[in-house]
């Protein structure tokens, strides 16, 4: 019987990258999403979910400061990779080192540029458009301590026109993400 590699998605917000993570790994016959985690008791990719009937966690700032919180409720569900789908606070050391090169996470630019703390979502996008950028895109890469610093994995890139708006632009930006995010998480756990 070939081993069944079980993912946790940690998530911030709405979930639309959840959402493509799920559907492309409903039927797979090794990769399963087995655990949504969220730090935002609001968010919407909770509801996703239930949804898809996946076990869900919402947990606080002081839960995930500690350790042995966190890795105990990832190894209760048997988890091996992390895929952070639009989760905003930094990644504490103990999970890097819990999960060496199985945390894998999307960037909204091409890194190194735009990158860092505070610059997600629109703050990127304004960014970018406020640069007269020509183009942009996706950067999906490894998880180390730092924001955006891990081994780039894949960069896609798309153009901007000049009459873009930053909604336009974000628009294009998760068109790349919802089609190669899960191809590339599927890559990196079966390569």
């Amino acid at each position: 019987m070939s081993k069944v590699f079980r993912i946790a998605i940690f998530a911030s917000g709405n979930g639309t990258n959840a959402e493509a993570i799920l559907n492309h790994f409903k039927s797979h016959a090794s990769i399963k999403v087995a655990f949504i985690a969220s730090n935002n008791q609001q968010a919407y990719v909770l509801e996703r979910a239930i949804k898809h009937n996946v076990s869900s966690l919402f947990f606080t700032k002081e839960e995930f400061k500690d350790s042995s919180f966190i890795v105990n409720r990832l190894k209760e569900h048997h988890i091996t990779h992390i895929v952070l789908a639009g989760f905003m606070w930094l990644v504490p050391k103990y999970l890097v080192a819990a999960y060496p090169n199985r945390i894998i996470n999307i960037h909204p630019a091409l890194l190194p540029s735009y990158g860092g703390k505070g610059m997600y979502g629109m703050n990127v996008h304004e960014a970018v458009k406020a640069n007269n950028e020509k183009q942009t895109g996706i950067t999906i890469h490894l998880v180390n301590e730092k924001y955006d610093d891990g081994k780039v994995l894949l960069q896609k890139i798309c153009s901007i026109d000049q009459a873009d708006t930053a909604e336009d632009i974000a628009a294009k930006v998760h068109q790349l993400e919802h089609e190669f995010y899960p191809k590339q998480i599927e890559n990196w756990i079966l390569s």
